[in-house]
């Protein structure tokens, strides 16, 4: 009997779901089997229970795997996950992505260094994504911030961008490996470049990039700061069709004191012009955003300014996180609500953008849309819509489709 290769359970970001392929490389290359990494979320309680609960699961279904913890939350309290008694050893941030992690293993049960002290960020060639026809790549590291509800600055450490040219060199293995579309991802994208020579912005490495590798059909960029959204970005995103239409803005809260006691860089209003520049340039695009649903301190009418918010800006991807309370964060200490008030306002934003969201799929009905097909003739629009196509498409195809129809959430069509 051959021995299983090794597995990588992935919970949370993008970025992880970009490390877990490097490490599945690592681990592959260095001839381990029979191994789990389990790769974890910290931005949320339930991110954790989910991961422990996963942890625990593998190990009465796998009792002779070796089982190794790693990601943010591994990161934030090596001790917890290194005192579960399923689990065989705890890496670090920094060290899940080092080849010699896997080729010379450490003996010790936890291996995890000080990831605040990091100032580069080492980009990985891989080969491709398991059963993706999209592919992340990471373009930087690490955030600068200090958020009052946030502990991933303590899991990815400061801010580092991966240089323009190595950047570039990911895009083309990947293009020319088939893969349709990339999406530039990190902790806070919108800070790349300043801390390489020359500061180059998010805008210019993107634009560069998209210069050098012609093959490439699609770029999609992951969450954007509202306040870094500059010139450059501007103007790629009037310039080049090969951005796609569909953009995601780490808002977290409509109301303006709220988002001071956030400790955000941005007011409501900001928002706001963000999403009038953004619609002007790009009238048919989808924004997105990421809204917490009662912070500390949070009146029913500073709720309803993210309520409202959600409507002027024509959020239709909204992502909604119940205020999860962090260990030594600021907003830990500041005065909660009740778990049913917050549990309450989440479920009415949800509400909110699902109705907004409907609206959008029913209003590209009899519009054509460009697919890129996943699997079994489904897939995402250029505006990250699912859609599912009749007929055949082949996997890792981008076909132009007419919109005939919504069917479950999903757009329905047929490939023109």
């Amino acid at each position: 009997m051959t021995a299983k290769p090794p597995d990588v359970v992935t919970f949370g970001c993008r970025l992880n779901a970009y490390e877990s392929e490097v490490m599945r490389e690592h681990a592959q290359a260095a001839g381990w089997a029979d191994t789990v990494i389990v790769n974890t979320c910290a931005v949320t309680k339930e991110a954790e229970r989910q991961a422990r609960q996963a942890i625990r699961k593998l190990r009465r279904e796998r009792p002779s795997a070796r089982i190794i913890v790693t990601g943010c939350a591994a990161q934030i309290d090596p001790a917890k996950y290194g005192a579960m008694p399923e689990v065989d050893q705890v890496i670090g941030n920094a060290e899940k992505m080092k080849a010699e992690s896997y080729l010379s293993p450490s003996p010790e049960r936890i291996v995890v260094t000080d990831i605040m002290e990091l100032r580069e960020t080492a980009s990985h060639l891989i080969s491709g994504f398991e059963g993706r026809a999209r592919a992340f790549v990471e373009v930087q590291q690490g955030c600068d911030h200090r958020c009052t509800f946030c502990v991933i600055p303590f899991g990815r450490g400061p801010n580092r961008s991966v240089p323009m040219g190595r950047i570039a060199e990911q895009v083309r293995a990947l293009a020319l490996a088939g893969f349709g579309e990339v999406v530039f991802t990190g902790v806070d994208i919108s800070a790349y470049g300043a801390d390489l020579p020359g500061r180059p912005s998010l805008g210019q490495m993107a634009r560069r990039v998209l210069a050098q590798v012609p093959e490439l059909p699609r770029l999609r960029l992951s969450s954007l700061d509202p306040v870094e959204v500059d010139d450059d970005l501007l103007r790629l995103v009037a310039e080049e069709p090969r951005l796609m239409p569909h953009f995601h803005l780490s808002i977290q809260a409509g109301d303006d004191m709220i988002l001071k006691r956030m400790k955000r860089r941005h007011l409501r209003a900001d928002v706001l012009r963000v999403a009038e520049k953004l619609r002007r340039l790009r009238p048919d695009l989808a924004l997105g955003a990421d809204i917490i649903a009662g912070f500390p301190t949070e009146t029913e009418e500073m709720f309803a300014q993210s309520l409202a918010i959600v409507d002027e800006a024509g959020l239709t991807h909204l992502h909604v996180f119940p205020y999860s309370s962090r260990p030594d964060t600021p907003a830990a200490r500041m005065p909660q609500l009740p778990g049913d008030v917050v549990k309450e306002r989440a479920a009415r934003l949800r509400a909110k953008g699902e109705a907004l969201m409907a609206g959008f799929l029913q209003g590209r009905v009899g519009k054509p849309a460009w697919v890129l097909v996943e699997r079994d003739g489904f897939g995402h629009s250029e505006h990250y819509l699912p859609a599912k196509l009749a007929g055949t498409a082949a996997t890792g195809a981008i076909v132009e489709a007419r919109i005939t129809g919504v069917v479950d959430g999903q757009l329905t069509g047929e490939a023109m």
